[in-house]
């Protein structure tokens, strides 16, 4: 097992582990591997220091892969419950939660994709939203 911190396109950086220096760099390549914090690529290696396993340290690192999948089953099943009970207004999101906002449209929950300058926008204007980490649902 080998761990390499990576960042994806908007600059979020982290660390994931995989089975070897190929399986990473094939994952990259198909474009499989996804930002945890904004769901986005593509994401490429960052500069790490070097790191070698130990026994100790490939216990740990199992232990985190646990937790990892225990965190994206939630996220997952978040993704699930906000898809169920929220209506997807796409790349119009900024738009209709302005109007939302200021008495334009009916109160709903909505959900869609923003730009960082659009948050920024809707955060000076103090629209009330949330962003949550969107994982695709496959293995990747």
């Amino acid at each position: 097992m080998i761990r390499f911190a990576l960042k994806c396109a908007c600059g979020h950086r982290f660390e994931s582990w995989f089975r070897d220096n190929a399986a990473c760099e094939e994952l990259m390549a198909a474009g499989h591997l996804t930002c945890p914090a904004c769901g986005g690529g593509p994401v490429s290696k960052a500069p790490m220091a070097p790191f070698v396993a130990s026994a100790r340290s490939a216990e740990r690192a199992e232990t985190e892969a646990k937790l990892d999948e225990r965190l994206r089953a939630a996220l997952i099943k978040l993704r699930d419950a906000v898809e169920s009970s929220s209506e997807n207004v796409g790349t119009a999101f900024a738009e209709e939660a302005r109007k939302i906002h200021y008495g334009e449209a009916p109160k709903r929950a909505i959900y869609g994709d923003a730009t960082s300058e659009e948050i920024e926008e809707l955060t000076e204007e103090e629209v009330e939203f949330s962003r949550i980490p969107w994982l695709p649902k496959g293995n990747s």
